[in-house]
C-alpha cells in the first residue's frame, strides 16, 4: 500500500487540471506529508483536494438544469459539493424558475444517501405507485405527487424533483426539457 498510494498521487498530479492549481497544490502537499510521515496532515490535505474536486463536479451538475421556458426567467443557485449535514453529504445543483406569480424549483442530487434510498422506492413499482401518479417522458419513469411534486431518479444515481406553485403541466413541461442522457451519464 506504500508503494501504490504515492504512484496514484503521482500520476494525478501528472494530470492535467481544469480547476487551476489548487486541487494538484494540494494533491502535493499531501504527498510531500506522507512521505515526511505526517499521515494526519497527508489525509487532511487529501480530505481537502475531494472537496475541492467535489465542487467541481457539483459545478457540472449545474449544467444539466434546463434554460427557462419561453415567458419564465431562471435563477440558478449555487453549486455545491453538500456537507454531512446537508442530506447526508453529495452533489446539489438547483434553479428557481418564475413566471409571473408561479414558480417552480428543479433540484438536481447525486451521491448522497437520499438518492440511495430514493432508488429502493422508485425501483419498486407498487411503492412507487403509493408516492402518487407515475408518468413516462422521454422513456423516463418519474412521480408526481398528489401536492403537484415531481420525482424522478435518473439511473439510479441523479433525483430529480421539481416543486413549487406552478401547475404539474409546467413542471412536466421543465421535466422534459432535462438531459436524461446526459444525466446518465454524470
Amino acid at each position: 500500500m506504500r508503494v501504490i498510494a504515492p504512484f496514484a498521487l503521482a500520476v494525478m498530479l501528472s494530470a492535467p487540471t481544469a480547476h487551476g492549481d489548487e486541487i494538484s497544490e494540494t494533491i502535493q502537499a499531501a504527498l510531500e506529508a506522507y512521505e515526511a510521515g505526517d499521515v494526519s496532515l497527508a489525509k487532511e490535505e487529501l480530505d481537502y483536494a475531494n472537496q475541492l474536486l467535489g465542487q467541481l463536479k457539483a459545478a457540472g451538475l449545474t449544467d444539466y438544469l434546463p434554460q427557462a421556458l419561453p415567458g419564465w426567467t431562471r435563477e440558478v443557485g449555487a453549486s455545491q459539493s453538500m456537507g454531512a449535514a446537508a442530506f447526508g453529504g453529495g452533489l446539489l445543483a438547483e434553479a428557481d424558475y418564475v413566471k409571473g406569480s408561479e414558480d417552480l424549483s428543479i433540484r438536481l442530487m447525486a451521491d448522497n444517501p437520499m438518492v440511495a434510498a430514493m432508488a429502493g422506492a422508485m425501483g419498486n413499482a407498487a411503492l412507487m405507485g403509493s408516492m402518487g401518479t407515475v408518468k413516462r417522458i422521454n422513456r423516463q419513469k418519474l412521480v408526481v405527487s398528489p401536492d403537484g411534486q415531481v420525482q424522478s431518479l435518473i439511473d439510479g444515481k441523479v433525483l430529480v424533483q421539481i416543486d413549487g406553485s406552478a401547475p404539474v403541466e409546467d413542471k412536466l413541461a421543465y421535466f422534459e426539457q432535462l438531459d436524461i442522457a446526459g444525466l446518465k451519464g454524470f
